[in-house]
């Protein structure tokens, strides 16, 4: 299936910045959207929950203004991530958020999203959900999702453990719609072998760490440089569900990265970020094994640039092969 009608003509490469916890805050997401891509945040990261109405406002209107003053440049409409499980008890208040300021893409996580597909669609906005598996995939398409996340193996944060080859594959034999993979991207050439495999659009969150809008310590950013794809740690601890975390940041709090406890499932809490007292995403720091692309810390607008000069690159050894 094509890119969805609301982003052709958008994007300045099929890419959507995955939404991440505590780094994901409006300065990124619209240097993001401004640079040609979507641009993305997990509306929990707005605290207190007040804050996401002046997020929202505040994202809707700078881009509008931004697409105005530059009629030539592409700018990318904007999405908020939705945990829909039962620790988040925000949900009901962050939807009706978004239906307010007509958020065009809503991503969710989890729980199939029946009810805020309805809520969403009910002013025409688009609502992505992440998946790690088939039967997921499967429980999605069953309540009309306008797109899959194949969230594959080497993915930063909940990612799954299928071979992108394998999984969407599967999802594309079951599922006429948009499919975006995740999993272990760093290129402009990266994006074109998503496509080449069958995705519409890739998504991307370890990369946009490394970035100065990025709401992440130097040291965070720092380690991601310095790291490799054998220093990612696929754990359920800190969340309760399996994850991708950095090595280094599981050792600076003292634990041993190869000696990791199975989580207490019974204490899950996505809405805070973790069931153990050093946080996910806080104290441990999540990263994907994209991190062997990352080698320094620049713009949103200088790494899109250069994707983009990657993506034709990549076209262009293709067409000569």
């Amino acid at each position: 299936m094509p890119v969805p009608t609301l982003l052709q003509d958008r994007l300045t490469l099929p890419i959507i910045g995955a939404p991440m916890f505590i780094v994901s805050t409006p300065s990124l997401v619209m240097a993001q959207c401004k640079a040609g891509i979507v641009g993305a945040f997990p509306a929990l990261n707005a605290r207190p929950a007040v804050q996401l109405d002046d997020w929202l406002a505040q994202i809707t209107e700078e881009l509008a203004a931004y697409a105005s003053a530059n009629p030539g440049f592409k700018v990318a409409p904007f999405a908020v991530n939705q945990i829909v499980h039962a620790s988040n008890d925000r949900l009901e208040h962050d939807v009706r958020l978004c239906v307010k300021h007509r958020v065009p893409i809503v991503i969710t996580s989890l729980r199939p999203p029946a009810e805020v597909v309805s809520a969403v669609h009910s002013y025409g906005g688009l609502v992505f959900h992440d998946v790690i598996s088939l039967r997921h995939a499967e429980k999605a398409a069953g309540q009309g999702v306008d797109g899959i996340i194949a969230v594959c193996a080497g993915a930063g944060g909940h990612a799954g453990l299928l071979s992108p080859f394998a999984l969407v594959k599967q999802i594309r034999e079951i599922y006429p719609g948009t499919i975006i993979l995740s999993g272990a991207m760093s290129t402009g050439g990266d994006v074109l072998a998503a496509q080449a495999l069958g995705a519409d659009l890739a998504y991307m969150g370890t990369r946009f760490i490394a970035t100065k809008e990025a709401n992440a310590s130097d040291a965070y950013k720092h380690m991601l440089v310095a790291s490799r794809a054998e220093d990612i740690v696929y754990t359920s601890l800190f969340s309760g569900i399996p994850g991708n975390y950095l090595r280094g940041s599981v050792v600076q709090t003292g634990l041993d990265p190869d000696k990791l406890p199975e989580a207490d499932k019974t204490k899950m809490n996505f809405g805070t970020g973790g069931n153990t007292d050093l946080k996910a995403w806080k104290d441990i720091w999540s990263a994907g094994q994209s991190v062997s692309g990352i080698h320094e810390v620049e713009t949103v607008q200088v790494l899109v640039d250069r994707m983009v000069r990657e993506y034709a690159e990549a076209r262009a050894r293709i067409a000569c092969g």
